[in-house]
């Protein structure tokens, strides 16, 4: 069974952040919320409260197969400042593994060189930082082990890409119907 991390900074986006882990959970992935603050329950950028399922330092990478980075501003701003979560997002870059990134998220990929190269998406003021990137304008970007969505409109697209490279297309059609999307 494929294990999914879903990163939660105070201010995250939360349509973006739970939509993922509906479609994951749904489909059998193992999907964990983390909290990268002090306390397990993380207040989102629309001061909804959500309880996560443990602390980052309660995670072992090693048995993760990807890493969501949901947008909102100021989450985003509080997972790049989180040097243990940046250490294992380059770990998972270079080492092939899945980063999925979604709305302001995806420059945390940009600033970090990830994306050189590659085509990604992030919302659209956040574009000028996804440095060195083919910029797409589509609602969810896979590039090979990296994937991007464009924001909260996106968030069902960018968890379909999510499930369909750990499940594959077939898997990820039949969530779509299952969801009426």
């Amino acid at each position: 069974m494929s294990k999914a991390a879903v990163f939660f900074g105070t201010g995250y986006e939360e349509i973006e952040a739970l939509t993922v882990v509906d479609i994951l959970r749904r489909a059998g992935v193992e999907t964990t919320m983390v909290s990268i603050t002090d306390e397990k329950s993380v207040t989102g950028s629309h001061d909804i409260k959500v309880e996560m399922d443990a602390h980052i330092n309660e995670i072992d990478f090693k048995e993760i197969d990807v890493i969501v980075l949901p947008g909102g501003m100021a989450g985003t701003k509080n997972l790049e400042a989180c040097e243990s979560l940046m250490a294992q997002v380059d770990a998972f870059a270079s080492q092939n593994k899945i980063v999925a990134a979604i709305c302001a998220a995806p420059s945390i990929l940009g600033h970090r060189g990830i994306l050189r190269g590659r085509k990604a998406c992030s919302y659209p003021t956040f574009e000028s930082h996804l440095e060195g990137a083919q910029v797409q304008e589509q609602p969810a970007v896979t590039d090979g082990n990296i994937i991007t969505g464009r924001g909260m409109g996106a968030a069902i697209p960018f968890g379909l890409a999510i499930l369909e490279k750990l499940q594959g297309k077939e898997a990820a059609q039949k969530m779509a119907e299952t969801i009426v999307y």
